[in-house]
Formats: C-alpha cells, sequence, structure tokens
C-alpha cells in the first residue's frame, strides 16, 4: 500500500502544545514539573508519528529542549556564594522556558483581542458583501456543539493510548487489510440509519485497536467530515464524541 502522510496544523507550534498540556494537567506555570510535562509532549509526538502525521522541526527541537531541561533538573543544583551570610541556587533550567511560555501567551492573547477588534471594524466596512455561496461545499460553518481538528485529533490520542495500555505480552502477527474506502463504508453503514436524534460513539468505531484500524478510521473521519457526510458533535468539553448523520440532521 502506499505510504499515506498528512499534515495538519492542530497546534500552531511547540509552546501552543505545552500551553495546552500545561491548562489541561492543571500544572503552575512558574513551578513546570518538567518530568511530567516532558513525558506528555513526547506522548503527543509519538501519537503524530504513529498516525504519519508531518512533523514540523521546531516540535522535534523543543523536545530536545524538554530532554536537555529534565536532564540538568536531575543534577546535582549549583549553589552560588554571594557574600559571607547569604547563598543563592544557580539560574533554574526551567526559567528560560517559563519566559518563553508567558511572552507566547501574552502575544496570543493580544491576537486574539485584534482578531475581536477586526471583526468588530469590520461591522462598520460599507463594502457590499462578497458573494461566498461558490465556497459553502468547501466551507461550511460549524454547528452548535460541533467538534473542532483539535477535539478530535485529541479524541484519537485518547484511543492510541488506549491501544498501548492493551497491547498484550505475547501476540501472533496476523495480515492486516484496511482501507480508507473500506472504513468509509464501515462509518457510513453505522450511521447510515440513524434518525436525527441518534448517534455513534466514537469509541465504538474501533474494535481491535490496531494501527491500521485506528489511522484508517482517523482518515475515513476526515473525508467524512470534509464532505459533511456526517456530523461529529460534544456534548460538553472532554466528553466523548458524537457521530451524527448528515441526512437525519
Amino acid at each position: 500500500m502506499e505510504e499515506i502522510n498528512v499534515k495538519l496544523d492542530i497546534f500552531e507550534g511547540p509552546l501552543d502544545l505545552l500551553l495546552h498540556l500545561i491548562k489541561t494537567l492543571e500544572i503552575d506555570i512558574y513551578d513546570i514539573p518538567i518530568a511530567e510535562i516532558t513525558e506528555q509532549y513526547m506522548n503527543y509526538i509519538h501519537t503524530m508519528r504513529t498516525l504519519d502525521l508531518e512533523i514540523a522541526g521546531e516540535f522535534l527541537v523543543m523536545a530536545a529542549t524538554l530532554m536537555a531541561i529534565k536532564s540538568k533538573m536531575l543534577l546535582p543544583q549549583e549553589v552560588v556564594e554571594v557574600d559571607d551570610e547569604s547563598e543563592y541556587d544557580a539560574l533554574d533550567p526551567r526559567e528560560v522556558l517559563v519566559q518563553q511560555l508567558l511572552d507566547y501567551k501574552k502575544f496570543k492573547y493580544v491576537a486574539t483581542v485584534l482578531k475581536e477588534m477586526e471583526t468588530e471594524r469590520g461591522d462598520y466596512f460599507t463594502k457590499e458583501a462578497t458573494d461566498l455561496s461558490d465556497y459553502e461545499k468547501e466551507c461550511a460553518p460549524l454547528e452548535p456543539n460541533e467538534v473542532t481538528m483539535i477535539d478530535l485529533y485529541l479524541a484519537i490520542h485518547d484511543v492510541m493510548t488506549r491501544a498501548k495500555e492493551m497491547e498484550p505480552m505475547e501476540t501472533s502477527i496476523v495480515m492486516e487489510d484496511y482501507t480508507i474506502d473500506d472504513r468509509i463504508e464501515f462509518v457510513m453503514s453505522r450511521v447510515r440509519t440513524l434518525s436525527k436524534t441518534e448517534y455513534v460513539l466514537f469509541d465504538e468505531l474501533f474494535t481491535v485497536y490496531t494501527r491500521s484500524e485506528i489511522v484508517m478510521t482517523f482518515l475515513a473521519m476526515l473525508e467524512l467530515i470534509k464532505k459533511r457526510d456526517i456530523v461529529v458533535k460534544q456534548s460538553s468539553v472532554d466528553a466523548t464524541i458524537q457521530i451524527f448523520n448528515k441526512e437525519g440532521q
């Protein structure tokens, strides 16, 4: 089978991913447990690689930086003598990273404010609205509670983590023959007869949790969402993704 390479702009950069992890793990940004954050960061990098997603070089540079900071944290802290009565620890290896995160968070907030100002200013623009009907099929707006690409990626990351935990100590090698077309038909077969209020849970699409099944199902979901054949929603943040039949909406 021809190798499939996909590039998804899920996070704007490594600092964006780190801020997401800090928020999710409820970590104090001024006192980052570097071992834990490094482990979680590397798990995401591993998931991207497993799904054959193209990883930008800056993500790998940050991975190396985190590993270097982790190594320094394991070494005895250097104590610098200031005078006869006081001493202080040398520079915390995390200090530069923390400052980068704070600066990034600040600029990200400013960018959000500027975007809101741009939107507000747009209300006073007198130019006649452009006809975008030709683009409706390619770029339909999200419906209430409809998930974003980040939500879908996080869901597949959870499936990959569960698959790793389910790996047996001993196993036999079997031929896997999953294709995108097969998984598209499988997903549609699960939702085709659903009514407007019925849905299939994302977790119910997997049976054997092999790499081939997970990757092909993920790509099939992207294709079906792009074609607007299905609608994916969440009842709340971090809730299991619900898959609806578009024709039943």
